[in-house]
């Protein structure tokens, strides 16, 4: 019988949610749409030592803004919970206590100075990668090398201990990984990594796989960072008597720097100037970090650019939406290799989805800017705004950066143009198209341009001459938009008052 598909995010609440996160989160999402599945959000906080105030809100908020759709979670409990795992601490060592009944497990005693002179003997003896493993667990302090007796009385005493995954010498661990087929290692590359902490916690490694296995999760699909640790899940999935159900694994590939050359980190982001987090984020010694959705980034725009970081739908199609990405998804065509982080490919997703919103659905994020400046603004002026922007933006905080001259006249006048450009000739055409524009009762963009084209058979002079200065008369800049649709939303007086205060302000740089 085929098993309904469930997917589990489970990030660690230790800081701001890494775009690779949002990544891995988006496939699993992606997955378990197209299946008819579920998607868990877990919040493995087993190590409290590096658990930050706050950190599981901006994920569920983070995901939220994305647009997944969470089915089960800490805020909306199905019947697998609790889904914090610092909630779930009783049932683990009952697991624990499994494995070591079964002779997979043990108990280990060594200090944290043993296994630093255990370690340091390793090294001196040239061994390539010193561990705790086969061979050396039986020259430590554990419930191996023992008697029975004296590993009861340390237990009874409440002596620390960690219990360790009895790890065979000469094995071979077979997972048959959805993206990179089989994958074999030599159980003598794994160490007996610790499952249960001195403190009662369990370890990543033992919550992980009990959690899959008791929320009964179909597929893991997790970062490649997570490879070297699928053999020892084996393991413990085979040792608990849970290998006919163990999940299947999809480990994807990394998200590169824009240069190809290692992993994407935040400090390559810093250095190069785009976000590495999907919200605004301050750490615990208060160092901001801008998040996409600040940044003027859309949700659809970020998802789109996700989705092709290391997936691709086979075709020359590049615009998904959310609905559309999970009808085309398929873990098949998953790349085994890295992908590079293009931030120029970001803001084009972006500029691609701004150009295809309506003038209104523009106008909502003008809107409130204005609205929060005591500007006052009308729907109509907003949406007539956003129509000649749209084209030349690339985020949606730029529809006022850009705009702001048609709210407040210049204050400076590109130089450039008023070098070449701001001559005697422009200043005479300019003044008697203010003095007849003041008396124009409808004024648009095409009156506005017919009585420009009177003024200048007046004046016999030609368009060429005059549009610059014209522009920049009426917004400061050297370039923007439509030039008669800008002056039709500015207003007949408005375009006359501006035209006279840069005829005034310029007047020592007229050209002859």
């Amino acid at each position: 019988m085929e098993k309904n598909v469930r997917v589990r995010f489970a990030p660690s609440p230790t800081g701001g949610l890494h775009i690779g996160g949002v990544r891995t989160a988006l496939y699993n999402y992606l997955f378990a749409k197209k299946m008819g599945g579920e998607m868990i959000l877990r919040i493995e906080d087993t190590d409290q030592t590096r658990f930050v105030e706050g950190a599981e809100e901006y994920i569920v908020e983070a995901l939220e803004w994305i647009g997944i759709e969470i089915d089960e979670s800490p805020a909306n409990e199905g019947q697998y919970g609790p889904y914090r795992q610092s909630e779930r601490k009783p049932m683990y060592m009952q697991y624990a206590q499994q494995l070591i009944d079964a002779g997979h497990a043990y108990y280990a005693f060594d200090t944290p100075e043993e296994l630093e002179e255990m370690r340091e003997r390793l090294k001196a003896a040239r061994v390539p990668s010193p561990q705790y493993n086969a061979i050396t667990r039986m020259q430590m302090k554990n419930s191996l090398t023992l008697p029975a007796d004296e590993v009861k009385a340390k237990l009874e005493a409440g002596e620390p201990y960690v219990i360790r995954l009895k790890v065979p010498r000469k094995e071979e661990v077979r997972i048959n990984d959805m993206v990179r087929s089989w994958v074999v290692v030599h159980s003598s590359a794994i160490d007996d990594k610790v499952l249960v902490k001195a403190d009662g916690m369990p370890t990543y490694h033992l919550a992980n796989v009990v959690d899959d296995h008791l929320m009964k999760i179909t597929h893991v699909i997790r970062g490649e960072e997570w490879l070297p640790s699928a053999p020892l899940h084996v393991l413990l999935y085979k040792y608990l008597g849970w290998e006919d159900t163990m999940p299947q694994f999809a480990h994807l590939p990394l998200i590169l720097k824009p240069t190809g050359n290692g992993k994407l980190s935040k400090r390559d982001a810093d250095k190069l100037g785009f976000p590495i987090f999907p919200l605004d984020w301050t750490n615990q010694d208060g160092e901001f970090s801008k998040g996409y959705r600040e940044a003027g980034y859309l949700p659809e725009a970020l998802t789109n650019f996700l989705a092709f970081l290391g997936w691709s739908p086979g075709n020359n199609e590049e615009m998904f939406d959310l609905e559309a990405l999970i009808e085309a998804f398929s873990v098949e065509r998953i790349g085994k290799a890295g992908t590079k982080f293009d931030i120029d490919k970001a803001k084009w997703y972006n500029q691609q989805y701004l150009k295809e919103k309506t003038n209104a659905q523009l106008a909502e994020f003008l809107l409130p800017v204005l609205q929060e400046k005591n500007i006052e603004c009308s729907q109509e002026k907003a949406e007539a705004i956003c129509e000649m922007l749209k084209e030349r933006i690339v985020f949606y905080p730029e529809l006022w950066e850009n705009g702001k001259y048609f709210f407040f006249e210049p204050e400076e006048y590109d130089a450039k143009v008023i070098r070449k450009k701001w001559s005697a000739t422009a200043v005479d055409v300019l003044g008697a198209y203010a003095e007849t524009i003041k008396t124009v009762e409808d004024y648009n963009s095409v009156s506005a341009k017919e009585i420009l084209v009177n003024v200048l058979e007046e004046k016999g002079v030609k368009m060429g001459v005059v549009m610059q200065s014209l522009r920049v008369a009426a917004t400061g800049e050297g370039m923007g938009p439509d030039l008669m649709s800008v002056l039709a939303t500015l207003g007949a007086q408005e375009v006359a008052r501006r035209i006279e205060i840069a005829i005034e302000k310029l007047a020592d740089q007229v050209k002859d």
